[in-house]
């Protein structure tokens, strides 16, 4: 498991980028870098404008889709197929 500080800055961009989309649920983010989904809360609130942070906590808290265990059962992607290719990009929402 890393540790927060351990990320690096394009894993931190990855992250945030995969919080963003509704449709990733947190055991996806989980299991690509090791982090819990109050980790992952933690990695959005220092890294996003506090207005931005609220906006998203506002959007996925008891979203179905971002708890796989309140998912339909037919979910088994961890990506949304209308996603687009990503390559390491920054994100703008800094």
């Amino acid at each position: 498991m890393k540790k927060i500080k351990e990320l690096k800055a394009e894993e931190i961009d990855r992250i945030i980028e995969m919080a963003w989309e509704d449709r990733t649920p947190f055991d996806a983010i989980k299991a690509q870098f090791g982090i819990s989904e109050g980790e992952t809360i933690e990695i959005m609130r220092r890294n996003m404008k506090r207005s931005s942070f609220k906006m998203w906590r506002a959007r996925v808290q008891g979203r179905a889709t971002k708890h796989s265990q309140k998912s339909p059962e037919d979910m088994t992607t961890f990506k949304s197929r209308m996603q687009r290719g990503i390559a390491l990009n920054k994100i703008s929402k800094r």
